[in-house]
């Protein structure tokens, strides 16, 4: 039964989220659309405790060409460090399950301009936070995914 729930809980997830695309798609039907730099967490940066996806939900529509600017601290006796996996699938995105993941920064790499990751392609990105074979992902909601759109030239 509980995993009947769970069943049930992603799909309305996912419809939740394509939902949301088609939505932001009818915002621009005919603009050209340019690409962004979009700093991950905006002011917030990528820190432990802050809800990457409701940032997501808020920020998008996001776009095929746009970069994502991950910005984090480098490790210190003040501060935790970081990094950025880009995850498989939708199911190791909810499960922050690394196995598989492919690490696209280190925890030195946020410093300064920050890492850019640039989404070329119209697809689902899932990013989380790898420190701590996923405890950042997993307790401090480091973790969010894209759907970029489309880029109307």
């Amino acid at each position: 039964m509980a995993l009947r729930c769970s069943y049930l809980v992603t799909l309305l997830i996912l419809s939740a989220t394509l939902l949301v695309v088609v939505n932001a798609n009818r915002n621009f039907p005919n603009e050209k659309q340019k690409s962004r730099k979009i700093i991950v967490g905006g002011d917030q940066k990528w820190r432990f405790g802050f809800n990457y996806t409701n940032w997501a939900i808020k920020e998008g529509p996001f776009f095929v060409n746009d970069t994502l600017v991950f910005k984090f601290d480098p490790p210190s006796n003040t501060t935790s460090p970081h990094s950025v996996y880009l995850l498989r699938n939708y199911q190791s995105f909810v499960n922050c399950d690394l196995k598989k993941a492919k690490k696209v920064a280190d925890v030195t790499q946020g410093g300064g301009n920050g890492f850019k990751y640039v989404m070329k392609k119209q697809k689902p990105y899932y990013f989380a936070c790898g420190v701590g074979n996923g405890f950042h992902c997993k307790i401090g909601l480091m973790k969010f995914t894209v759907i970029p759109l489309p880029s109307c030239k």
